[in-house]
């Protein structure tokens, strides 16, 4: 009934996605004390400190679920689809960052977290395919990318 659990495989797995979350904050860290303070926000803008949790939770259940797609084998067509697809949205994730902090665009950003949105929901549907559980542990990313773009959206209009 329970699978053995790779611990190494599981490892690499989160620390793949916490050292994405790493290098996004590298961007952040260099503006965050001073341009994006700087900036209008509107009202349902969450305090500072809700972005670290918040993230490093996302990152983690990003990590458990490549872990159960990793599990399947990636000799499978399918395995190896999801595991591209979800690379690529983890680069799309450190790329936002980059946009919006580090060249201080929410404009570029906006349409870059676009393609983000569109990137995770087809990383969804692929990892559905494989293990409905990993497919589950997405949503709250997805659904937090989405609150993200509403967010960097009104950002981008309040400061233009």
């Amino acid at each position: 009934m329970f699978q053995k659990v790779n611990v190494s495989r599981f490892l690499v797995s989160i620390i793949i996605c916490l050292l994405a979350g790493a290098i996004g904050s590298i961007f952040a860290s260099s503006s965050f004390e001073s341009w994006y303070l700087l900036l209008e926000k509107p009202a349902f803008n969450p305090p500072s400190r809700v972005f670290f949790p918040v993230w490093t939770t996302l990152y983690t259940l990003m990590g458990i679920s490549l872990y159960l797609v990793w599990e399947n084998g990636l000799q499978k067509k399918e395995v190896k689809v999801g595991v591209f697809l979800f690379g690529l949205q983890l680069g799309l994730n450190i790329l936002w960052s980059l946009l919006f902090f580090g060249l201080q665009s929410p404009y570029l950003a906006f349409l870059e977290i676009l393609l983000l949105w569109l990137a995770i929901l087809l990383t969804v549907i692929q990892f559905w395919k494989i293990s409905k559980t990993a497919s589950y542990l997405l949503i709250p990313y997805l659904l937090w990318v989405s609150f993200a773009a509403l967010l960097n959206y009104q950002i981008w209009v309040l400061n233009s």
